[in-house]
């Protein structure tokens, strides 16, 4: 039996891919699961596995060709004619079985959607990092692959074929997508069924996916090679998405910076008494590694600092877990990975899980599932220089931290009644105005320095 593998949905939004790598050669025989290549997205770099095993006869994609959502990748001859189907029939067959939306539920598939890269951060002590968001594309009308030739029809009790996108484009519109009549092939439907549908309901017709308002009117530039020579290039992906994640939350989010500095002369001479601790766990204590886990237990205290905001509804979302994003400058762009229950683990074992998180962030193995769900960002320019600055909170997080070069300063001690020299590491905090007001950004960041200047804070209050 002779089975075309075609690209599957590579996540909420992502319609299409680059081809960075092909895994396999004609006429090699594959198990289920291996990976046949890998493709590059606006949001990570993916491998792509084989739904079934067999031998390889034709290859349709090579490096640097760019992959829509359902094409052919190549075509097996299946070594088992009982296996299963191809990977789109299962993702179809997981559409049209399950009760429930197959990406989860609808916190689930916001966090897929909206979540975003966002800013950088190296764990070595000589350069920390630096900073963006979270790419996330433009939501966009992304219809799975039709390759099923048949279907049981769809009534309205059954769930609706249709993608996780279309899904929710027809919640937006107010609209039950099982009333929706599907125009594809088993009656699947896509994001122009849903519109026509409200349409003939004599409704407005659901737009297909708004840019940002400052991106939705490109700015034509005038001819710059008119006064010198000039030199093109095309955005990465990665960049692309830093674009419209970054022009999103700046006209988004009422952003208020806070500043404050913190004496962390005593941290400094305790990390670096406890540093050899962490190298044989495998890690590197530094002060990012450190601040997770100050973060971590300040938001135990602000729980408005651990929350998203729901404009659509006028709610506020508070987060029961605690996960921090860490952002990461790598030669590809700057990425996110996120750690998790950052609250449940010691510093010794933060140290370890962002070392390899940076290292996964810089050879593009991250998963989108490791960018994403993110409680706060810390962004750590402190590597590279400068004083203060003002980091834009990564949507749809509510505040962001972020950090420069810790440097040496005259400080009044009153005892001694002399100026002493301490260490002082600027810190910053970007948070949403409409949920966070001025006295408790003013707090949390007088609260994060505190705990770094006396540790035993964390123990007592986070």
């Amino acid at each position: 039996m002779t089975i075309e593998l075609k690209l599957p949905e590579l996540g909420e939004n992502i319609t299409s891919g680059k081809v960075i790598a092909v895994l396999v050669n004609v006429g090699e025989t594959i198990a289920v699961d291996q990976s046949v290549i890998e493709v590059e997205t606006d949001k990570a770099l993916i491998e792509v596995p084989s739904s079934v095993g067999g031998k390889i006869t034709e290859i349709h994609l090579k490096p640097g060709d760019d992959a829509e959502v359902g094409e052919t990748i190549l075509v097996i001859e299946e070594s088992d004619a009982d296996t299963g189907a191809t990977l789109d029939e299962e993702i179809f067959e997981e559409i049209s079985t399950d009760t429930e939306d197959p990406m989860g539920s609808e916190e689930t598939q916001s966090m897929l959607i909206d979540e975003p890269v966002s800013p950088l951060e190296t764990t070595g002590e000589s350069a920390p990092a630096g900073f963006s968001l979270e790419p996330t594309e433009a939501p966009s009308e992304a219809p799975a692959p039709e390759t099923v030739e048949t279907a049981a029809p769809k009534s309205k009790k059954e769930p609706a074929p249709a993608a996780p996108s279309v899904r929710r484009i027809a919640r937006e519109a107010g609209v039950d997508i099982s009333d929706v009549p599907g125009s594809g092939i088993g009656g699947r439907i896509s994001a122009k069924d849903v519109r026509e549908f409200v349409a003939a309901q004599g409704g407005t017709a659901v737009p297909g996916a708004p840019a940002p308002a400052l991106m939705s009117v490109p700015v034509q530039l005038p001819d710059l090679a008119r006064w010198g020579e000039v030199r093109r290039e095309p955005m990465s992906g990665i960049r692309r998405a830093t674009s419209v994640n970054l022009t999103r939350a700046w006209t988004s989010i009422p952003h208020v910076t806070q500043c404050e500095k913190a004496d962390i002369s005593e941290l400094d001479d305790l990390r670096r008494k406890f540093s050899q601790k962490a190298e044989t766990a495998g890690g590197k204590l530094t002060i990012t590694a450190i601040l997770i886990k100050v973060i971590a237990s300040a938001l135990k205290v602000f729980p408005q600092f651990n929350a998203s905001v729901d404009a659509g509804v006028n709610e506020i979302v508070y987060k029961n877990y605690v996960h921090v994003g860490v952002a990461v400058d790598t030669e590809n762009g700057l990425l996110v990975p996120v750690i998790r229950d950052a609250d449940k683990k010691n510093i010794i074992e933060l140290s370890v899980e962002l070392g390899e998180a940076a290292e996964r962030a810089r050879s593009r193995k991250l998963t989108l599932d490791e960018m994403q769900g993110g409680s706060i960002t810390i962004t750590n320019l402190g590597g590279f220089g400068g004083t203060y600055f003002t980091p834009i909170v990564n949507w749809p997080e509510v505040a962001i931290l972020g950090v420069s070069r810790a440097r040496m300063e005259p400080v009044w001690a009153k005892d001694a009644a002399k100026f002493e020299p301490r260490l002082m590491l600027p810190l910053m905090v970007s948070y949403d105005h409409r949920i966070i007001d001025g006295a408790d950004g003013v707090k949390f960041l007088r609260w994060v320095a505190d705990a770094l200047e006396e540790p035993m804070l964390m123990s007592l209050e986070g």
